[in-house]
């Protein structure tokens, strides 16, 4: 714009005033910073100062009457921005400025409509460098980021060390256009070797060399221990204080600029009880400028930091690991000893079930041969354990058998009769009694039992063995002879009688007087009369009990009663002997045969004074057991009996010494028919003896409280 069309249109209508605005803006106009230009309605530039020629690179004769448009890419169109300047949405814009000479500027502008009438005013400001400079850092940002972030993946993808820190080298030569990079590992001696390199070709190698000491000083660990970073751009320039000696060492390597970072490593990593972790300088990491100085920014020192500390990170990993795979190695060495003695706890226990096996297969080959009843019941009278006799006699499989109730193999009424011997022989007492069983074939058979209990170490009943043998053949014979006996017995005892009544007449002297020879002779024979009687007598009283022929009439009676009649009975024939008897009666209900049972005692009482000596005692004693029975015990102070007669002395004609029998006239069968009146009674008799000190005979009675 000229300055007379611009008077012109202003109106003023005083020049002198018109005159001095305008030479007062014309310098401000030329001068200003920023480009300024006047357009016309098409952006048709009708006037522009020095810094708006300098922008286009045009001179102002070559700049007005051109149209702005020619300026500008397709996009710009002057008349729209002039509507949305005057609709007020807008008043500023960018836009890319195309010079003649080819260069391209981005230009900021501010449009101002009508500053006089139909012109308009535009400033437009080169932004291109600043620009340029947000851009190079958005560029520096997003290289770091991605240099952080392929960092960063790497130690999370690897715990190898070597493979986080060769990427690490490799990326950061990428990113900062570096001719070397480096990791400097500082070794517990002071020395320290580059374990990492990147470098250009043409530059040397300083991979796996080794550094002594003095090239990196305690004192220098010390500083960058503490977090000392140091961006030298020029090593030989003075102000850097480096030592002619170092410069010296450092130029056989082509380092002419160098920026450092030390890398830290945190010992308590690992260890999360730790509340303070303590630092120790593990390394460096190196950059190095080779071809010629550099001066090292901002944000390359900050990208080594943060590498640095990422590589402490891998560290951690890396100690971690190493201590995760010495934990590893240890459970696996303890795991392999588990499994060396598992493997061995299965050989041992697979050889012990073999052996098992075989001894159970010799075992049952042994009792399968056997005819006798063998088995092992438990503790809850389950069979676990029985042999082919059952099969044989039963009829019942073994497999069948195994793991049934007794009740279930025997049936409920032979079940009534071996159900007290089983509770006894699960009480712990070995237990033999006699039974009838009805086999297979029908035919009904006597058996003798014996149950032997099962007690572990700890002295607790875990079942009992079962041993039944057949004795019908034996009881057959016994029968027979018994009966053979019984038929002899009836047949002596009358004429037995009516002798010894003539021999009792003759003694007396009533039919004549003998000669003492002859009185002597007919005592003797009186006695052996006598003696043949009683043991006539006892034939047939055993006879009679164990073929059932006589009636138990039980009742309800004190034991103290039928203790002081047994003493008082046998009194007199203590007298005889010299032997002392003593009773301690007790007030107890029992429910027996008192005739019975005053028997047995006489029999006990009657054998303990012949078998003692003169002056001796003789006691008869009685307690209360557990409530359910009673134990009658008669003590002397003989001679004793030996262990292996304490149990056959109890059968018929069985002496501890044969010539007993005739020393002290006894017939033999005393304890025998004892043994029958109290096994009659559910009751239990056995022997104790002390050889030299005398014996003890025990019989137990149930209560009257049980059988109630």
């Amino acid at each position: 714009m000229s300055k007379r069309s611009s008077l012109r249109k202003s109106g003023t209508k005083n020049p002198k005033q018109r005159l001095e605005k305008q030479q007062l803006l014309q310098p401000i106009f030329e001068k200003a910073y920023d480009a300024i230009a006047v357009t016309d309605d098409q952006g048709i530039l009708i006037e522009v100062n020095a810094a708006a020629c300098q922008l286009f690179g045009l001179s102002h004769t070559a700049l007005v009457g051109r149209i702005l448009a020619d300026f500008t890419d397709t996009k710009f169109d002057f008349a729209q921005i002039c509507l949305r300047v005057k609709a007020g949405s807008e008043q500023t814009g960018k836009l890319e400025l195309l010079r003649p000479d080819g260069a391209q500027r981005q230009v900021e502008y501010t449009l101002t409509l009508n500053v006089v009438p139909q012109r308009h005013l535009m400033i437009l400001r080169d932004i291109t460098d600043r620009k340029k400079a947000v851009e190079d850092e958005l560029w520096c940002q997003r290289q770091w980021v991605e240099l952080f972030s392929e960092v960063t993946l790497k130690i999370r993808q690897s715990l190898q060390l070597k493979e986080i820190l060769r990427a690490t080298v490799t990326e950061v030569q990428r990113i900062l256009q570096a001719d070397r990079v480096l990791i400097y590992q500082v070794l517990a001696d002071g020395t320290g070797k580059a374990i990492s390199e990147a470098v250009l070709p043409d530059y040397p190698a300083i991979l796996d060399l080794e550094f002594p000491e003095e090239v990196f000083p305690q004192e220098y660990q010390q500083l960058y221990a503490e977090g000392r970073v140091r961006a030298i751009a020029d090593v030989h320039h003075p102000d850097n204080g480096l030592a002619e000696c170092l410069i010296e060492f450092i130029d056989q390597f082509d380092i002419k600029s160098k920026l450092i970072v030390p890398i830290l490593q945190n010992l308590n990593s690992h260890q999360q009880s730790e509340s303070k972790s303590q630092n120790q300088l593990w390394g460096l990491l190196i950059a190095h400028h080779c071809d010629r100085p550099r001066q090292w920014v901002d944000f390359e020192l900050e990208l080594m930091q943060q590498l640095a500390d990422q590589i402490s990170i891998a560290l951690a990993q890396a100690q971690l690991l190493e201590n995760l795979e010495e934990i590893v190695e240890v459970r696996t060495a303890e795991l392999q000893d588990v499994n060396r003695n598992l493997h061995q706890e299965i050989n041992d226990r697979m050889q012990a079930e073999s052996a098992l096996r075989r001894s159970e297969e010799q075992l049952r080959l042994i009792t399968n041969a056997l005819p006798v009843f063998i088995a092992y019941v438990d503790d809850q009278q389950y069979y676990r354990f029985n042999n082919q006799a059952y099969e044989d006699w039963l009829g019942k499989s073994l497999a069948d058998i195994h793991g049934c109730h007794i009740r279930q193999v025997w049936g409920e009424d032979c079940y009534q009769r071996m159900q007290i011997h089983v509770e006894a022989a699960l009480l712990g007492d070995v237990v033999t009694y006699e039974n009838e069983i009805v086999l297979c074939d029908g035919n009904s058979r006597s058996f003798n039992t014996t149950y032997i209990p099962h007690i572990d170490e700890q002295q607790v009943v875990k079942g009992f063995f079962s041993l039944a043998s057949d004795i019908s053949d034996r009881k057959a014979i016994e029968r027979t002879k018994d009966e053979f006996i019984s038929v002899v017995s009836h047949e002596l005892r009358t004429p037995l009688t009516s002798l010894h009544s003539a021999l009792k007449i003759l003694v007396t002297g009533r039919l004549g007087t003998l000669s003492t020879d002859g009185q002597q002779m007919l005592e003797i024979a009186d006695e052996n009369t006598e003696r043949l009687v009683r043991l006539v007598n006892n034939v047939l009283d055993l006879q009679r009990i164990e073929l059932g022929k006589f009636t138990m009439e039980k009742q309800a009676c004190k034991a103290a009663d039928f203790m002081i009649q047994a003493t008082e009975a046998m009194q007199p024939m203590a007298q005889q002997h010299g032997v002392i008897l003593v009773t301690q009666p007790v007030d107890i209900q029992i429910w027996v045969d008192s005739d019975y049972i005053v028997q047995a005692l006489t029999n006990l009482l009657s054998n303990a004074i012949k078998f003692s000596l003169s002056g001796g005692t003789v006691s008869l004693t009685a307690q209360c057991q557990q409530k359910s029975q009673v134990l009658f015990c008669v003590h002397d102070q003989g001679q004793g009996i030996p262990q292996s007669k304490l149990e056959t002395i109890f059968e018929r004609f069985q002496q501890v010494d044969s010539s007993d029998s005739r020393k002290k006239g006894g017939t033999g069968l005393g304890l025998a028919i004892c043994r029958k009146i109290i096994e009659q009674h559910e009751g239990k008799i056995w022997a104790e003896s002390i050889l030299g000190k005398g014996s003890s005979f025990c019989f137990t009675l149930p209560t009257l409280l049980r059988n109630s």
